[in-house]
C-alpha cells in the first residue's frame, strides 16, 4: 500500500511537469542543456538559503519555539529572494552565451491521506510556477519591464507565505492555485500565445477528426 501512495503522489505531482518536459524540452539538447543549467542554478541558490538558515538557527535560542519559527519564516523569504537573485544571473548568462547557444540549435477510504495528496498538488502547482515565472521573468528582463520583475518576485513571496498555512489546506492551496491560473496565462501570452492560436488548435484538431471519421466510414465494406 505505501508503493501505491508513493507512486501516485508522484504521478499527480510531478506527471504534468514530465509530460510538459517529453513535449517542449526531451527532443531539443540545446533545450537540455538549458534547462539542466536552470536546474543547478536553482539548486545553488536553495543551498545558499539552507546554509544561510541553518547558521541563523546555530546561532539562536534553539528552546524558543516562536523565534524558531520566525527564523523558519525567515529562511524561506531568503530563500525566495536568493531563487530570484539566481533566475535573473541565469538570464544574464544566457544572454552573454546567446551566440553560442545558437551555434548548438537544432531546429471507499483511500489508502492516501489528505495531507499527502495536499502536498502533491502543491508540488505540482510550485513545478508549473516556477516553469510560468521563469517565462515573465526572462521576458520582463528582456524588456526591462520592472514592474513585472517585481510582480514575479512578490507571487513568489505570497506563494511561500502561504505554504505556512499548512495544515490549513483550503487556504493555502486555493490561492496558490489562483496564482498558478493567473501566472499561467500571463506566461502564454507572453510567450506570444493568443486567443486565435487556441481557435486556430481546436478547429484543426475538429477538422482532423472530421477526416478520421470520413476515412473511416469510406473503410466500411458495402454488403449487397
Amino acid at each position: 500500500m505505501g508503493a501505491t501512495v508513493f507512486f501516485g503522489c508522484t504521478f499527480v505531482a510531478f506527471g504534468p511537469a514530465f509530460s510538459l518536459f517529453l513535449l517542449t524540452v526531451a527532443g531539443d539538447p540545446l533545450r537540455v542543456i538549458i534547462l539542466v543549467a536552470g536546474a543547478f542554478f536553482w539548486l545553488v541558490s536553495l543551498l545558499l538559503a539552507s546554509l544561510i538558515w541553518f547558521i541563523s538557527v546555530q546561532l539562536s535560542n534553539r528552546e524558543d519555539s516562536r523565534l524558531q519559527y520566525g527564523l523558519l519564516v525567515f529562511g524561506a523569504a531568503v530563500s525566495v529572494l536568493l531563487q530570484e537573485a539566481f533566475r535573473f544571473a541565469y538570464f544574464k548568462l544566457l544572454k552573454k552565451a546567446d551566440e553560442g547557444l545558437a551555434t548548438l540549435s537544432e531546429d471507499g477510504q483511500s489508502p492516501i491521506s489528505l495531507k499527502q495528496m495536499a502536498y502533491a498538488f502543491l508540488t505540482m502547482a510550485v513545478v508549473f510556477l516556477h516553469t510560468f515565472w521563469g517565462v515573465i521573468f526572462f521576458d520582463a528582463c528582456e524588456r526591462r519591464q520592472y514592474w513585472s520583475l517585481a510582480l514575479v518576485v512578490a507571487s513568489h513571496l505570497v506563494t511561500s507565505g502561504l505554504t505556512f498555512l499548512n495544515p490549513w489546506y483550503q487556504a493555502s492551496l486555493i490561492p496558490i492555485y489562483i496564482i498558478t491560473v493567473s501566472m499561467g496565462i500571463w506566461a502564454f501570452f507572453t510567450a506570444g500565445g493568443s486567443l486565435r492560436n487556441i481557435l486556430s488548435c481546436l478547429s484543426c484538431k475538429q477538422e482532423e477528426d472530421n477526416r478520421v471519421m470520413v476515412y473511416s466510414a469510406l473503410q466500411v465494406p458495402v454488403e449487397d
